[in-house]
């Protein structure tokens, strides 16, 4: 027995199976993020102030500066995922559609690459 309605079977429109893995992703990163967060704050609160120099000595050991990219890549692709399906679901013109998603793309890899760059710049010395 096949799935689908009628109309669906006719014109040979059936489950696209192409938004689970956008689902899951969703998932797993938001997940990452809640422990990364939770990492973060408490590894804010345990630091003796939050001047500037205690917040780059605290970068520069390789336990502080590679969850911290983590996390910034974690949030990154998050953000990606949750506005690509709002503007996939919202915009409903072609064209306008493939410019947000292009748009959308630039603007995290340029966030990442800026936030990425700046730890570890702050992580090997400036």
């Amino acid at each position: 027995m096949r799935g689908g309605t009628s109309l669906g079977r006719v014109r040979g429109l059936g489950s696209a199976k192409s938004g689970v893995q956008h689902w899951w992703q969703q998932r797993v990163t938001a997940a990452g993020n809640l422990l990364l967060v939770l990492w973060f704050v408490v590894s804010l609160i345990l630091l003796p102030d939050l001047t500037h120099s205690s917040v780059v000595a605290w970068l520069k050991q390789p336990v502080a500066a590679v969850p911290m990219l983590l996390l910034i890549g974690s949030v990154c692709w998050h953000v990606r995922l949750g506005v690509q399906v709002l503007i996939e679901d919202y915009v409903h013109a072609e064209g306008l559609k493939l410019m947000s998603l292009l748009a959308l793309n630039l603007y995290v890899v340029a966030v990442a690459a800026v936030s990425l760059f700046s730890v570890l710049k702050l992580s090997f010395g400036a």
